[in-house]
Order: C-alpha cells, then structure tokens, then sequence
C-alpha cells in the first residue's frame, strides 16, 4: 500500500490512538492496583450497563476471551477491591449478574474525566451531520477489528 494514501494515514492515526489509550489505561490500572484485564473487565461492564445488557459471569468471560477460572478469579479480585458486587437476579434468582460499584466509577471519572470532557468538546466542531459520519466510520471500525479478533 502507498503510505500516503489517505485511507492508510487514517489506519495510523487510529493505532496511535489504540496506543495512547493503552498506554492511558495501564497507566490508571498501575496506579490503583489493577491488571489491565481488570480494567478491560471494568469497561465491559460499564458498556453493558449504559446498553441494559445483563453481565453475567459468563458473558463477561466470554467479552474477555477467558475461561470460567479466570473469570471467576477476576470477578473475585474486583469484588475484593471494592469495584464490582455480584447480585442476585431479581427475574431469575439463580443467575448472578455483576455491577460495577459507584466508587469504581467515581475513581474511574477522576481519572478519565479530563479527557472526556475534552473529546467531547472536540466534537463540537463538527456539525450533525459530520458527527453521524465519524460514528458510522468508528462504528465500521469497530466491527472490523472485532470480526479479526473473532467471536466474543
């Protein structure tokens, strides 16, 4: 492929914003005493809420690509922590599902807050129309990267 190719500028500028993030993340799991799949945990069910989607055990082992030992010494180390309760099913008293704690969140918008908060000012630039295009391209993205990956 031709580096200057725009549609190739745009897959670099995208990985080097994967990195920045990654490089965000650890950070903020280092400083609290997190693995980053800890954290990728954290936004999977933070995702999930803000979707309505019950996160059950098993799904969020099959969101992480983990077997169930892993995720149960994941969900254990979080609810250690303080970040994620286990509750009962109020439909389906056998299910367990997993909620993030308020004081995960709070931590998590003091850190990630800031930058937040600049994104979104960032897309104040743009018009309706611009914005729905760079949600339809992110949205192409995504599925991209999660159809490489595989099922999930």
């Amino acid at each position: 492929m031709d580096e200057e190719e725009p549609a190739l500028r745009v897959v670099h500028q995208l990985r080097a914003i994967a990195v920045e993030l990654d490089l965000l993340g650890a950070e903020f799991a280092q400083r609290n005493s997190l693995h980053p799949t800890d954290l990728r945990a954290l936004i999977c069910l933070l995702d999930a809420a803000r979707a309505h989607t019950p996160a059950t055990p098993g799904w969020l082992g099959r969101q992480l690509g983990l077997n169930s030992a892993g995720t149960t010494a994941l969900v254990d180390r979080l609810e250690r922590l303080g970040h994620v309760r286990r509750t009962r099913d109020s439909h389906d008293r056998r299910r367990v599902l997993l909620e993030v704690d308020e004081r995960a969140v709070t931590l998590g918008q003091s850190f990630f807050g800031p930058l937040i908060t600049e994104v979104v000012a960032g897309t104040r630039t743009f018009s309706d129309t611009e914005l729905a295009t760079i949600q339809r391209f992110l949205l192409n993205v995504h599925e991209a990267v999660a159809a490489q990956r595989g099922p999930h």
